[in-house]
């Protein structure tokens, strides 16, 4: 057996393997322009002689952290053809393309899963879920004169973008999108837009939607303030001879619009969504903006992770006064009792869904997701910072 990425020519074998996985079939017209499209470098496959027997996609994307660009390993399309399954193919796969991320520089790994179970075995843990709505037109929000304008049917990639990451930045977790980006993943499924424009002519706030049997499906809805949400409510509210009902996808999980309405009662639900996992330990410590307190901290942790030993073992944690942290590994040799002992034992699920700010540290110790020292604890909870995760896209 044999690990290796993909060539140009091993398309076919590829895009064979994703249709058995995944149950979909592509026309010859789609299959060409895939084919076109193909980036054999960011496939890794396990081949028996030539015959593919699975695969993953590793795409290099950027992501914010604390208001920070991170560098992030996607992983997609993970296929194995069934005769070949249960024989640890997809182990060896994700314990190879964590060496590459490493390497590469990619502190950070996040993927959509088919079974949060299974990748938890692997380290991956839950980061982020997201909000969806169901409301009937006579429930919007009420309709308001608000300042500036809101256009219809705006291509205008850089200004949608200038909205995007000025909203994208608030979070942890969200993508960095690039052109290619926007024009391949996120118009490319015939979205009509809404772009508000204050007053002095800049855009605050777009969203993508359809309108498709009575229904407004809206995918994305960003704004900056509360002036540009109130602006696109009252837009859509317009609609009100065309629908009856809109459904709203991948609102954040923090959003407060119910509390917003006159009444309520609508329909919504809580969705979890993608995975997280950090893949390199000291150097996502080495960037992440912790809090500043203005004064030194340090604790000794005890990190345990199973797939990434470079992970592995007791780290000491300074964060000097101005949040700027730094991971220092133990000698194991001194990690005894007359030696270092760890102020705090987590696995590497716990510390990633700690730092994203999915989980905080106090809920992770009343669960026993972290174990040690209480006062340590807190320690952990003064120098986190509080930030919600959410996510846009699916890869």
């Amino acid at each position: 057996m044999e690990i290796r990425q993909l060539q140009r020519e091993e398309f076919e074998a590829a895009i064979e393997l994703s249709q058995y996985a995944f149950q979909f079939t592509m026309s010859p017209e789609d299959l060409e322009k895939s084919k076109k499209k193909f980036k054999p470098e960011q496939t890794w496959g396990i081949f028996d002689g030539n015959d593919l027997n699975a695969k993953l996609t590793l795409l290099p994307l950027q992501v914010y952290i604390q208001g920070q660009v991170f560098d992030m390993g996607g992983i997609a399309g993970v296929a194995t053809w069934p005769e070949k399954r249960r024989g640890g193919l997809v182990s060896r796969l994700l314990t190879h393309v964590l060496e590459e991320m490493k390497v590469a520089g990619q502190s950070l790994s996040f993927l959509h899963p088919f079974s949060f179970a299974f990748y938890r075995k692997f380290g991956w843990e839950t980061y982020i879920e997201y909000k969806k709505y169901i409301i009937s037109i006579d429930k919007f929000p009420a309709k308001l004169k608000t300042e500036g304008t809101v256009k219809r049917d705006v291509k205008d990639i850089s200004e949608l973008d200038q909205v995007y990451q000025a909203y994208a930045s608030r979070y942890n977790g969200t993508l960095v999108r690039d052109k290619e980006w926007w024009e391949e993943r996120t118009l490319n499924k015939n979205y009509r837009t809404a772009v508000y424009y204050s007053e002095a002519g800049d855009p605050q706030g777009y969203a993508l939607y359809k309108i498709e049997d009575k229904q407004l499906n809206c995918d994305e809805l960003v704004y900056l303030n509360e002036t540009a949400r109130r602006a696109l409510w009252t837009y859509f509210a317009n609609h009100d001879s065309m629908i009856t009902q809109g459904k709203f996808i991948y609102i954040p999980a923090d959003d407060n619009l119910p509390f917003l309405l006159d009444d309520p009662r609508i329909q919504q639900e809580t969705e979890p969504y993608f995975m997280g996992r950090i893949v390199d330990a000291a150097a996502f410590v080495e960037k992440y903006p912790f809090e500043a307190i203005g004064e030194e901290t340090r604790l000794t942790l005890h990190l345990t992770d199973h797939y990434a030993p470079w992970n592995e073992g007791i780290w000491i944690l300074m964060v000097n006064a101005e949040g700027q942290g730094h991971l220092d590994r133990v000698d194991p040799s001194s990690s005894s009792e007359d030696g270092v002992e760890a102020d705090l034992s987590v696995g590497i699920q716990s510390l990633t869904t700690l730092m994203l700010g999915y989980q905080r540290p106090d809920d992770l110790y009343k669960w026993s997701r972290i174990t040690g020292r209480g006062e340590s604890v807190s320690v952990l909870e003064r120098v986190i910072p509080i930030k919600q995760t959410f996510l846009l896209d699916f890869f």
